[in-house]
Parts: C-alpha cells; sequence; structure tokens
C-alpha cells in the first residue's frame, strides 16, 4: 500500500488516479498510524511553504514523515513536497522547512515569466532508479515560482534550464523528490509512478 500524505494542500485525487491507472494499491490519508505502515509515502504538495508546513505540523503529520524516512521505505516528494524537505525557504520571508536536507528554497529569477508553468527538460547529474527507462532530455510538466538549493551537490539527481540552472530532483539512499508534477507529465510521468510503485512492492 502506497500512502499519499493529506494535509489539506495540494491536488491529492489526480496523484492517487494515476497509482491507480497503474495498478497499485493506493490511500490518501491524514493518520499519522496509517502511513508510518504504508509501504510507501508519497508527500505532494501546491501552495505557500509556510502553509503547507503549518499544516503539516497542525496535523500532527511531521513524525510520520521522518519515521517513514527514517525507516527506508521508498518516499517520494512531489513540487511543494520536495521543497518543504529543506532547511529553510524564502517564500514570503523566511521560514522553517523539515529539514531533512541542507539547503534552501530560492525564488525563480524574475527575469523569467513566474510562474515557470509548463513542460520543460530535465537533465541527468545522476540516475535514480524512478527514473529507469527515461531518456535524457525528457519534458516534464512544471507548475512553481521557487526551487530549492541543495547544501550538498551530490543529492540532486537532474536539473532543469529556467534563466538558471536549478534543481529539478534529488535522490538521497529512499528518498526522491521532484519539482515537477509527474501525474500531469503525461507517459514519462506515469513511468516515474510506475518505477516508484515498483519500489515499494
Amino acid at each position: 500500500m502506497i500512502a499519499i500524505i493529506d494535509y489539506g494542500m495540494g491536488n491529492l485525487r489526480s496523484v492517487e488516479k494515476a497509482f491507480e491507472k497503474l495498478g497499485f494499491e493506493v490511500a490518501i490519508s491524514n493518520d499519522p498510524g496509517f502511513i508510518k505502515q504504508a509501504d510507501g509515502v508519497v508527500l505532494p504538495g501546491v501552495g505557500a511553504f509556510a502553509d503547507c508546513m503549518a499544516n503539516l505540523l497542525s496535523a500532527g503529520l511531521e513524525d510520520a514523515v521522518r519515521e517513514s524516512i527514517d525507516s527506508n521505505k521508498p518516499f517520494l516528494g512531489i513540487c511543494l513536497g520536495l521543497q518543504l524537505l529543506f532547511k529553510e525557504s524564502e517564500e514570503d520571508g523566511i521560514h522553517k522547512g523539515l529539514g531533512i536536507f541542507n539547503g534552501r528554497v530560492h525564488r525563480l529569477p524574475d527575469s523569467q515569466k513566474i510562474p515557470h508553468m509548463g513542460w520543460n527538460q530535465v537533465r541527468y547529474t545522476d540516475k535514480p532508479s524512478i527514473f529507469e527507462g527515461i531518456a535524457e532530455g525528457s519534458n516534464f510538466y512544471f507548475v512553481h515560482s521557487y526551487y530549492v538549493d541543495p547544501t550538498d551537490t551530490e543529492i540532486i539527481a537532474t536539473t532543469t534550464d529556467y534563466g538558471l540552472i536549478f534543481t529539478s530532483s534529488i535522490w538521497f539512499k529512499n528518498i526522491f523528490a521532484v519539482q515537477f508534477h509527474p501525474e500531469k507529465s503525461g507517459g514519462v510521468g506515469l513511468k516515474v509512478l510506475e518505477n516508484f510503485g515498483r519500489l515499494c512492492e
């Protein structure tokens, strides 16, 4: 069973439907006990960083995230679910994240149209198993105004060019997290979710 963490932010149903289409058993849940027992965990998110972090804390789900990561089960962050893994964000002031990784979330350059919305290429710096069968330079669907800047560059899995080269996904042990939306990225996005689902089996 794959648990999709529900903390009141993000289009959870589209992620759930994508996994269901691929034949995986999946459930949206805000129950920390259920999440801790799941075979794999997905942290999605859309909206403001501070609001999402506050919702996660008020729902008592921070420990469920940390325990899931510490238990070495496959963990997937999507969009804001990637950004929340970092120490802090500059969105509307400085706000603390989960601090799983050192680094800060910065705003994309104002020289570009904000938000970064639409299809863009990802380039591998490393190739985690969730990208198995996906060609270099494949296009994924993005909707975001901020990007992560990891202190440890060795966790960077892919980069994308949008006025600067930014980190579009990371990988460390059992943790995978992507800035793009695989559930909105057609066949290549479904392949990412399928690869993740296989790791959870």
